[in-house]
């Protein structure tokens, strides 16, 4: 398929290039008969049946997708109590692009045959049309402000974090390239951080207060263990350049911006365990793992280490191009049962005794 698609792409760059030649040409005036070409009525009946011909491409084209591709899993697997309703609301929007794109694809190449070039035919037009005008400007205004308003409704819903469901609350600490987590302790409240306080020296990679009572019992780790149907607040810093935290199963995304905080705040509705027995997951596994098997057989016969079998887990990923090692930059989180959860927080080392004396 990747070889098929490269001699595809290779074939476009060499037509166009071809093109290209021949319109430097004709402005060029090199050629006194290419100058003077004229399209006669049957290079524009060509020229119509082949829009007509691309017209029928475009639908067989989509057709197929929808029937080789048209399962979506990151529009059906989510794993947070709001994930469906930003399912939801991207669906909605997929079939409005789809609609209109089917609509207005049609009129563009019909239009294009039905008013082709013919000798003795002259073009009709309107110098303006009041009426048409405002349909094609009132439609467009009632879809998208009905699309904008739910988008809207959506967000507020899931920023509005209530204080009163005791959510979790964790930092996430972006640099290049990799991820940290520092968790707020009994006290459920992060310690004041910053960057100008960092000291590796004493391993205060993170620059918390050592000062600060509500930084004693922080705990600091390099994999975000979640509690299921617990709300978390997740705030984020960064501290060097832009970067983006995404973690796709839970639909939420959030940039860390260098000198501030941000936020974002989610239910884990699915347990990393529960979401691996999934069907849809199961096969995309074992579809990864065939793949990761085949190259292996390559890496083997070249001398090389095979590639080690994948698991599913959920991640976070940098969704900012953020420099070289952007591609890496990811971290596991581990959504589990609260018992679970219980146990794997109270054997990590508090902050206060993390430091190097």
């Amino acid at each position: 398929m990747t070889a098929l698609l490269t001699i595809l792409v290779l074939v476009f760059i060499l037509v166009a290039i071809w093109q290209m030649v021949k319109i430097f040409d004709l402005t060029q005036g090199n050629s006194k008969e290419d100058h003077n070409q004229i399209a006669n009525d049957k290079d524009n009946k060509y020229q119509g049946y082949l829009m007509l011909g691309f017209l029928v491409f475009i639908y067989a084209i989509t057709i197929f997708s929808f029937i080789e591709y048209g399962d979506l899993p990151l529009l059906s697997n989510s794993a947070s109590e709001h994930g469906p309703e930003v399912d939801r609301l991207m669906i909605l929007s997929l079939v409005v692009i789809f609609i209109v794109q089917a609509i207005t694809q049609f009129l563009l190449h019909y239009f294009a045959f039905k008013y082709r070039g013919e000798k003795g035919k002259k073009a009709l037009f309107y110098a303006d049309n009041n009426k048409l005008e405002a349909i094609w400007t009132t439609i467009p205004v009632i879809v998208l402000a009905a699309l904008i308003i739910q988008g809207l409704f959506t967000w507020t819903n899931i920023m509005n974090v209530n204080q009163e469901d005791d959510p979790l609350v964790v930092e996430l600490y972006a640099q290049q390239f990799n991820w940290t987590v520092r968790y707020s302790g009994n006290d459920n409240t992060l310690g004041k951080a910053n960057v100008r306080l960092i000291d590796i020296d004493k391993a205060n990679i993170l620059g918390v207060d050592e000062s600060d009572p509500n930084a004693q019992d922080d705990i600091i780790a390099k994999v975000l263990h979640l509690p299921v149907g617990r709300p978390v607040l997740i705030k984020m810093r960064s501290q060097d350049v832009l970067h983006s935290a995404l973690m796709p199963h839970f639909r939420a995304q959030m940039n860390c911006v260098p000198g501030m905080i941000t936020q974002f705040g989610f239910t884990p509705t699915v347990t990393t365990d529960d979401m691996r027995v999934t069907p849809e997951m199961i096969d995309k596994v074992a579809n990864i793992n065939r793949i990761r098997a085949e190259k292996s057989e390559e890496l083997i016969a070249e001398g090389k280490d095979a590639l080690a079998r994948y698991e599913f887990d959920y991640l976070v990923l940098c969704n900012k191009i953020c420099g070289t090692s952007h591609y890496n930059m990811q971290m596991k989180i581990i959504v589990e049962t609260q018992e679970e959860y219980d146990a794997w927080i109270n054997s990590q080392k508090l902050f206060k005794d993390s430091l190097n004396k």
